[in-house]
């Protein structure tokens, strides 16, 4: 028995590839609105990140969320000029990635595989329901975890919530994710452990967040689903020794 009990796991960009298909959703939205503007003179994709941001409260996360915030850049950028036929392409666009298949990242069911043998572990994610629905289901991986929690947001309050329902303390959590926004910050912040798995490619939000210094000996990155296991014994190992302390 370890100081850390559960393990818990993103799941965009952390257990299958995401922001990939975004990042191409994204240039082809610029391709879309260079029909009407010089690209050269708009810079449209910060344009589009400013009005994604401002909407996250009211949208949410995900693909239905994006896909209003495009409609409503283009139509911003264009001073409305953009031809129905454009907005019928974006929206198609978005139903294309609301259905593209899931690719786990390699060696990652058996990272996962292999930190259940010692913990529990949960799935933690965030964004439309629907969406993230569909992506556990096709997976494969529903089977490895006690729990799958879809929330709105991954903040301190709703991890402290649902810290509350596993029943265990914030230093008996360890989180992994790509995020350091979603999964990394919050979970320090409350006293717990985490892994940082930087995917290839972060929306520019998910980056936006500050790790307080005294919390470096709380976590640690690695760059590959294979060096998981050991992450987490290392973490582990530095908690019992704070409880022994």
């Amino acid at each position: 028995m370890t100081a850390i009990r559960m393990i818990g796991f993103d799941a965009d960009d952390t257990l299958w590839r995401s922001q990939d298909y975004f990042d191409d959703a994204q240039a082809e939205f610029e391709r879309i609105v260079g029909r009407y503007v010089d690209l050269a003179d708009v810079r449209v994709l910060d344009a589009l990140y400013a009005v994604e941001t401002a909407n996250i409260a009211v949208f949410g996360y995900g693909v239905k969320g994006m896909t209003l915030s495009m409609i409503e850049s283009a139509t911003q950028i264009t001073g409305g000029r953009i031809a129905a036929l454009d907005l019928h392409r974006i929206v198609e666009m978005a139903k294309g990635l609301l259905r593209h298949p899931v690719e786990l990242l390699p060696g990652i069911r058996t990272a996962v595989e292999a930190i259940a043998t010692d913990f529990e572990v949960v799935l933690i994610t965030k964004g439309d329901l629907f969406h993230q629905e569909a992506k556990v289901r096709d997976s494969g991986l529903s089977d490895l975890f006690r729990r799958i929690e879809i929330v709105s947001e991954k903040d301190p309050p709703t991890y402290a919530r649902l810290l509350s329902e596993f029943d265990i303390d914030a230093g008996q959590f360890l989180m992994i994710g790509n995020s350091l926004r979603s999964d990394i910050a919050p979970v320090l912040a409350l006293g717990g452990w985490g892994v940082h798995m930087p995917y290839r490619t972060t929306w520019a939000h998910e980056t936006e967040a500050e790790i307080n210094a005294g919390h470096d000996a709380r976590m640690c990155v690695v760059t590959e689903p294979d060096a998981l296991p050991d992450a987490v014994a290392l973490l582990a190992a530095r908690a019992d020794d704070a409880c022994v302390d």
